[in-house]
């Protein structure tokens, strides 16, 4: 299994090869995942939940929203990276944080924020 360093150093010699690092600016990095999110939604876009179950039956569709979410996931290692937060222990602190705010006694089967439980 390929962990989350090596792969964010495998995108930062990437842009490095490429002298991209100009570019790759917290803002522009924010904007770039926004747009590849957006374009993992246009492949899901008007279809129903057992649509999409069929539709990522299909090896075309599955292969391409397999890239728009490795697009997604490799701006977000490179944001993470170039702002120099730990992507691994952010994701910690959060689920540690979720698990306070949505105990499984109160939030078990609902959709409600935690401030409406």
């Amino acid at each position: 299994m390929t962990d989350i360093e090596d792969l964010m150093s495998r995108i930062r010699a990437f842009a490095e090869a490429r002298a991209w690092e100009r570019f790759h600016t917290p803002k522009n990095l924010a904007m770039a995942l926004a747009g590849e999110a957006g374009e993992l939604l246009a492949e899901l876009q008007w279809l129903g939940d057992e649509e999409i179950a069929a539709a990522l039956s299909e090896q075309d569709r599955r292969d391409r929203v397999r890239m728009e979410l490795a697009d997604v996931f490799m701006y977000l290692l490179r944001f993470a990276d170039v702002t120099g937060i730990d992507l691994a222990q952010a994701t910690l602190d959060k689920m540690a944080r979720n698990e306070l705010r949505y105990p499984v006694e109160k939030s078990r089967g609902k959709s409600a924020k935690y401030d409406e439980l």
